[in-house]
């Protein structure tokens, strides 16, 4: 991991206090407790967080209090507050906790990092992780309108049926973005169609030159969603090893998203 990523977390770990990092290192504590549903004793929360004893035997002192957390059959488990939340507050909780875990994944990789989503007929990019050793893709050309180049854009509309794809296809038609770019519209359907669900989607300097893209279907109910990553085109050879990473990282995604 990247030395910006070590030092965050020790940092965290170290307990530093911004409101921020105390939200965080809460919900990492809630995300070790949920993963055991028979009770966590302090030894395994302290394990599993990697946060000092001190500092969990604070948090879980909180949160037992605001009833996130509650002590049952010798061990620590998911409270009654969870379940009273609103939709306001459940929809705040997941969108931090979505973006630490996205931040989390571009450490790892060294790569910036996407979330996006299919919804009422256009692309969008709901969350971007970034940093200095892992920049965003410029986006010199609106992405709503060039999913026919981008990985995002295309693992989106492999999700979609037949028409769906023609009817986006109608609304924003291919343009050549670079010399590399897919501009005949039916070898696009055709790849599309035979997109494997389980295989990730590149973009090969097919939006930009100099980015090198991989993204990777996400599914959580109804939601036709993909998560995304890109690099400078010198870094191409990490690409496919990164991208089998972004894909065993989808579904866990998408779990720890969930209050």
């Amino acid at each position: 991991m990247p030395a910006q990523g070590s030092g965050r977390q020790v940092a965290l770990a170290q307990g530093e206090s911004s409101p921020h990092a105390s939200l965080v290192r809460a919900l990492r504590l809630l995300e070790a407790a949920d993963r055991h549903p028979y009770g966590a004793a302090l030894t395994d929360l302290v394990r599993d967080t990697g946060l000092a004893e001190p500092v969990v035997s604070e948090l879980l002192d909180l949160l037992c209090g605001q009833g996130y957390l509650q002590f049952d059959s010798g061990g620590w488990v998911l409270g009654g507050t969870f379940a009273m939340l609103g939709q306001a507050n459940r929809e705040q909780v997941i969108r931090i906790r979505l973006e630490h875990k996205l931040a989390e994944l571009r450490d790892e990789l060294g790569a910036a990092v996407y979330f996006s989503r299919y919804h009422d007929g256009e692309l969008r990019v709901e969350a971007v992780s970034a940093a200095e050793h892992a920049p965003a893709v410029h986006e010199w050309v609106d992405f709503r309108a060039t999913a026919h180049a981008s990985a995002i854009g295309k693992c989106l509309l492999s999700q979609l049926d037949h028409d769906g794809r023609l009817d986006h296809l109608s609304r924003h038609p291919i343009a050549r973005l670079t010399s590399r770019t897919i501009t005949d519209a039916e070898q696009l359907m055709h790849r599309l169609e035979r997109q494997p669900a389980t295989m990730p989607v590149l973009d090969l300097q097919e939006y930009a030159l100099g980015t090198v893209c991989a993204a990777v279907p996400v599914t959580a109910g109804s939601t036709v969603g993909c998560l995304a990553m890109s690099m400078p085109a010198g870094n191409a050879h990490r690409l496919r090893a990164a991208a089998e990473v972004l894909a065993d990282r989808a579904a866990p995604l998408m779990l720890a998203m969930a209050v």
